[in-house]
C-alpha cells in the first residue's frame, strides 16, 4: 500500500470542474471536505477494505459509503448477483418476487415489523413513516433529539445533526417556519426533557422519532434509560415511537439496535445496508398501522423506483450473507481492537479524546469529556480532528471528512488493516500537540 502520499492533482482538478456544474462541486455536503479543509478525493473504485482515488492512491476505507458497506467494496458475491439483476433488467415499474423476499427477510430479522414498505432512501422512509404516524395517532406534532438527522424533509430540519453538523447550520433557508412549527426538540438522553413535552404537548404528539444509536452528531450511545423511557411514554400517551434505523439497522446487529436494547418501536426506518450499497430505504411496523398506506388505506406515499430489481437483489445478498456468516463477531473483534489501539496511542501521546462505538461504528472525538448528547458533541476539537484526519490521510487511512460523523468496520478490513491504522494513529497523535 501506498504510505506516501505526495499529490491529488487530478482530483483538484476535478473538483474544479465539477464546481462549474454541481453545487459546491458535490451531491452531498458533508464529502465537500469543508469540515476539514482541503479537496475531496475522487474515487475511481473500490475493493475490499480499499479505496482508489483517480491519482492512483490507494487508502484503507472507514468511511463505507457511510455504513452500508458493512461486506466491504465490490463483495464477489452481491457484483455476481447484480450482474445478472441487470441482465433482466433494471427497473419494471412492476411487482417482482424481490420485493416480498427482501420484505420478509427484513421482518423475520425484526419482529416489531409486521409489513414493510420499500423506498428510494432513508430520508423517504423517515418522511413516509412521520406522515403515517400522524395519520394513524390524528395528531400533528413530533418529537425529535438535537443533533439526530432523519433525511432532509422539511420538518425534520430542526436541530439537525449530519451535515447540519459539520456546517454549523441550525436550520436551512427555504423552510418555512410554519413546517417546522410541529417539531418538538430535546437533547438526546435526556429523558426528564422528552417527559416535559409530553407534559405540555401530549394531546398533540404523533410521534416520537429517535437514532436509538446516534450515529449523525458522531456516535452517541444511548443511556440505558433512555429508550425504555420513550416507550414508556409513547405508550402511555397514544403516540407512536419510531425508531431510525438507517444506519443502525443491520448494522450493528443482525436485529439492529432494537433487538440489543431490548425495545419494541412502533415504526422503524431502515436504509443503507438493505440494498448492499444500492439506493434504497424501507419503513416498516404493526400490521394494523401499516395498512393504513395505500393502496391499502388512505396514506398516499409511492415511488417509481422503489423496491427496484437491482437494489432489492444487492439487499437480498447481503442479508444472506450476514444471517449465515459470523460476521458479528468477526467485527466485534476487530472493531475492538482497533478502537483499544487507537485509544492506547492517544492517551500515550496525551492527547484527549473519546471514542465511543457499538459494534462496528465508531467516532474519534478530540475532547476528554464524555460524549452524551449533541451539546457535548459539540464541543469536541474540531480543528484538531480535521488535523488528524489529514495526517491519516497522508498515511492511506481514510477516515470520515467530518468531526461529526460515523466511522465504520467492514467484514473487508483485515487483522493487518487493523494493526496498520493502529500505527498510522500513534504517528498521527504525536504529531498533532
Amino acid at each position: 500500500m501506498n504510505s506516501n502520499i505526495k499529490h491529488f492533482s487530478h482530483s483538484e482538478e476535478l473538483f474544479e470542474q465539477a464546481q462549474r456544474y454541481l453545487p459546491g462541486g458535490v451531491d452531498s455536503p458533508v464529502r465537500a471536505f469543508k469540515a476539514v479543509g482541503g479537496t475531496p478525493l475522487f474515487i475511481k473504485r473500490g475493493q475490499g477494505s480499499r479505496l482508489y482515488d483517480e491519482d492512483g492512491n490507494e487508502f484503507i476505507d472507514y468511511v463505507c459509503s457511510w455504513g452500508p458497506l458493512i461486506l466491504g467494496h465490490a463483495q464477489p458475491r452481491i457484483v455476481r448477483a447484480v450482474k445478472k439483476a441487470v441482465e433482466r433488467g433494471s427497473s419494471f415499474g412492476c411487482p417482482t418476487e424481490l420485493e416480498t423476499t427482501l420484505a420478509r427477510m427484513v421482518c423475520e430479522a425484526m419482529p416489531s415489523i409486521e409489513m414493510a414498505r420499500f423506498v428510494s432512501s432513508g430520508t423517504e422512509a423517515a418522511m413516509s413513516a412521520i406522515r403515517l404516524a400522524r395519520a394513524f395517532t390524528g395528531k400533528n406534532k413530533v418529537v425529535k433529539f438535537a443533533g439526530c438527522y432523519h433525511g432532509h424533509s422539511d420538518g425534520l430540519l430542526a436541530k439537525a445533526g449530519s451535515g447540519m453538523a459539520t456546517l454549523g447550520i441550525p436550520s436551512s433557508p427555504g423552510v418555512p417556519a410554519a413546517l417546522t412549527s410541529d417539531t418538538l426538540v430535546a437533547p438526546y438522553n435526556d429523558p426528564e426533557a422528552a417527559e416535559q413535552l409530553f407534559k405540555e404537548f401530549a394531546p398533540d404528539i404523533a410521534a416520537v422519532i429517535v437514532e436509538p444509536v446516534a450515529g449523525n452528531m458522531g456516535v452517541v450511545l444511548p443511556r440505558p434509560e433512555f429508550l425504555e423511557h420513550l416507550r414508556s411514554l409513547t405508550r402511555q400517551s397514544g403516540a407512536l415511537l419510531i425508531f431510525d434505523e438507517v444506519i443502525t439497522g443491520f448494522r450493528v446487529a443482525y436485529g439492529g439496535a432494537q433487538s440489543l436494547y431490548n425495545i419494541s418501536p412502533d415504526l422503524t426506518c431502515l436504509g443503507k445496508i438493505i440494498g448492499g450499497g444500492f439506493p434504497i430505504g424501507a419503513y416498516g411496523g404493526r400490521k394494523n398501522i401499516m395498512e393504513m398506506v395505500a393502496p391499502s388505506g388512505s396514506v398516499y406515499q409511492a415511488g417509481t423506483l422503489a423496491g427496484n430489481p437491482v437494489a432489492t437483489t444487492a439487499g437480498i445478498e447481503t442479508l444472506s450473507i450476514l444471517k449465515e456468516s459470523k460476521v458479528y463477531d468477526e467485527l466485534e473483534r476487530k472493531s475492538s481492537h482497533l478502537a483499544k489501539g487507537i485509544t492506547e496511542a492517544a492517551s500515550e501521546a496525551r492527547v484527549d479524546i473519546q471514542l465511543p462505538r457499538l459494534g462496528s461504528m465508531f467516532t474519534i472525538f478530540f475532547t476528554k469529556n464524555i460524549v452524551t448528547d449533541y451539546e457535548t458533541a459539540a464541543k469536541a476539537d474540531t480543528r484538531l480532528y480535521a488535523k488528524f484526519f489529514h495526517q491519516m490521510l497522508a498515511q492511506s487511512i481514510y477516515l470520515p471528512p467530518s468531526q461529526f460523523e460515523a466511522a465504520f468496520v467492514s467484514s473487508a478490513h483485515t487483522n493487518s488493516d487493523i494493526q496498520a491504522t493502529v500505527e498510522a494513529a500513534e504517528k498521527a497523535f504525536s504529531s498533532l500537540l
